[in-house]
């Protein structure tokens, strides 16, 4: 299980905390780093980096790799940095350049003031490839994108060689020149290194460095009409910015050898080097970017934050806290094989964040009204109840008690089978933190037949806190005085993808994958005690017997709350752990 690989201590920490006593790890990377001092590669320097790509919104699985990034760079007294890799203007946004700002430091995390972006560097990147020209290293090739496809040939066959392969250096820089000036049409040139079309890495067939693309970019507007591509920016980039341990994902382990390729042939002292680790991969979830643009596009979802994403911002809109996802991502380990996950250990990890920091109040989510008959009208009272079981030190809040309550449809059966403990008629219940009640009348709608009301007695003698032990019930069910509770609205969340086992590949474009028609429930009729009226947007409860629950901090309006279910109570985790 991934749950059992090396791990590393992600949580942040702040002063003197920040050195390398805060951090337990033991991790392979962390042993490259130790053997990397021990001989001195970098003058015991540790200087890391996030590099996203501002063409959508972070995912839990970039959590992982903002944790291992920044947490390594504390462990050692280094820096990390935050670089946005905007080397493609057509599908990059500053929305999710702030998108991305803003997930990192609600992590908990600080680039200080090393905000980067390989846009930076364009006019460094140009002309450290006119140096890979000059050197014979580098050429423009006019092959058609087909054509250069086929001419790569395969993992069973070498390449062939370009014909434009060996124009002089005087061309090449002329052409690379027409280039940057705007004079050739997107697709009709590109500049390649020159390495080896017979290599067995199909990455070092003569890669490209370079393409034209007549699109505005998001910081230097219409300055470029040629881009470079990643793998040629990427290394350039952390070497410029001093960067000594360039930590990716596994799908990159293939493409070491071109990381290394420019920083050998540019004579970059020290080159940073790169180390891959798999990335996460997590039950009933998708996380390939492109799916997750189309589910945004197509209005499958509510948008980069619906609740229902794996993204960041989608996890903090359901009310996961920075706590939990640390604590998660330290738990699963770093690995350097693929593995996958499962979701139930994330549900853990914020069920055991929140369960001794919020109120547990009660929420009727689907109510059926009681009247009881022998309580005074328009009389009301205020009942003790505690703010947290788990957590005394939280206190006790007073919530009202009238003479019509709401319960929970479900917590009524006419016909009950053995053992339903729950209200029936003739059959008396407790109240939490209130009375004994029985169930005296059952009234029906006349034409449909349907349950409105219950009509019930109480007994005075029996409240709590008054140590009543005249009789006992098995059964104790949770209520709202109907006179003082908040209409609400609650969504209860379910897996957007229902198949635990769903490949999850760059490939789903497409309606690929099987989406949960059921993933989401609103339920529109809920009653909540008082105490949530004045909630503010992101507060997290415990709704009794329901699970967790965080005010949205999107639809919420005053006097109109909307509650997102974050988790609820049960964890095939905790079970399956303890087997």
């Amino acid at each position: 299980m991934a749950h059992d690989n090396e791990k590393l201590d992600v949580n942040p920490k702040k002063g003197d905390e920040s050195s390398s006593d805060s951090y337990q790890s033991t991790n392979f990377i962390q042993n490259i780093i130790n053997n990397d001092q021990e001989e001195g590669v970098y003058g015991n320097r540790v200087h890391t980096r996030f590099p996203p790509e501002p063409n959508g919104y972070l995912h839990i699985g970039h959590a992982k790799s903002i944790c291992l990034n920044f947490g390594l760079a504390a462990q050692y007294g280094g820096l990390c940095n935050l670089r946005f890799d905007d080397t493609n203007p057509i599908k990059e946004d500053v929305e999710y350049v702030d998108s991305i700002k803003r997930d990192v430091k609600w992590l908990g995390f600080d680039w200080e003031d090393r905000e980067y972006y390989a846009s930076d560097y364009f006019e460094d990147l140009y002309q450290y490839a006119v140096q890979l020209i000059k050197d014979g290293k580098a050429y423009v090739c006019d092959l058609s994108p087909e054509e250069m496809k086929a001419y790569r040939g395969s993992f069973t066959e070498p390449g062939k060689e370009s014909p434009y392969r060996n124009r002089s250096i005087e061309e090449n820089l002329d052409l690379f020149q027409r280039m940057r000036n705007g004079e050739f049409k997107e697709g009709s040139r590109v500049l390649r290194a020159k390495i080896d079309m017979a290599s067995p890495n199909l990455n070092m067939r003569d890669p490209a460095l370079y393409r034209i693309a007549h699109v505005e970019h998001h910081r230097t507007g219409d300055a470029w009409c040629i881009y470079p591509m990643y793998d040629y920016a990427h290394p350039i980039s952390d070497a410029m910015e001093k960067i000594t341990h360039s930590i990716c994902t596994l799908e990159f382990e293939d493409h070491r050898p071109l990381y290394d390729w420019p920083l050998k042939e540019l004579n970059f002292e020290a080159p940073p080097k790169q180390i891959e680790f798999a990335k996460l991969n997590l039950t009933n979830t998708i996380m390939g970017k492109r799916y997750l643009r189309k589910l945004v596009e197509d209005n499958y979802v509510d948008g980069w934050d619906d609740p229902r994403m794996p993204t960041i911002s989608g996890l903090r809109r359901r009310g996961y806290t920075p706590e939990s996802i640390r604590k998660f991502c330290d738990l699963i380990g770093i690995s350097k094989s693929n593995s996958k996950v499962d979701i139930g250990l994330l549900e853990h990890c914020i069920r055991e964040d929140l369960k001794t920091k919020v109120s547990t109040i009660m929420a009727v989510l689907k109510p059926l009204k009681v009247v009881i008959t022998n309580y005074p009208e328009g009389q009301f009272e205020m009942l003790d109840a505690e703010n947290n079981p788990e957590n005394p030190e939280m206190g006790s809040r007073q919530i009202p008690f009238s003479r019509e309550i709401y319960i929970e449809q479900e917590d009524f059966m006419e016909e009950p089978p053995k053992k339903f403990f729950r209200l029936a008629p003739g059959q008396e219940v407790r109240l939490k933190n209130a009375y004994f009640i029985k169930c005296e009348e059952v009234v029906k709608d006349e034409e449909t037949g349907e349950i409105i009301e219950l009509r019930c007695t109480y007994d005075p003698e029996t409240k709590s806190g008054t140590g009543f032990t005249g009789r006992k019930v098995k059964g104790t069910l949770h209520w709202v005085s109907a006179e003082h509770a908040v209409k609400s609205e609650v969504r209860l969340y379910d897996y957007l993808v229902t198949d635990k086992d769903e490949e999850d590949t760059e490939e789903n474009t497409e309606q690929t994958v099987k989406l949960n028609p059921n993933s989401i429930e609103i339920l529109s009729e809920c009653y909540i005690e008082p105490s949530v009226a004045a909630a503010d947007p992101g507060t997290r409860y415990q709704f009794l017997r329901h699970g967790y629950f965080s005010v949205d901090t999107k639809y919420s309006k005053p006097g109109a709350p909307v509650f997102n279910r974050i988790v609820n109570l049960k964890s095939s985790w905790d079970k399956a752990k303890n087997q």
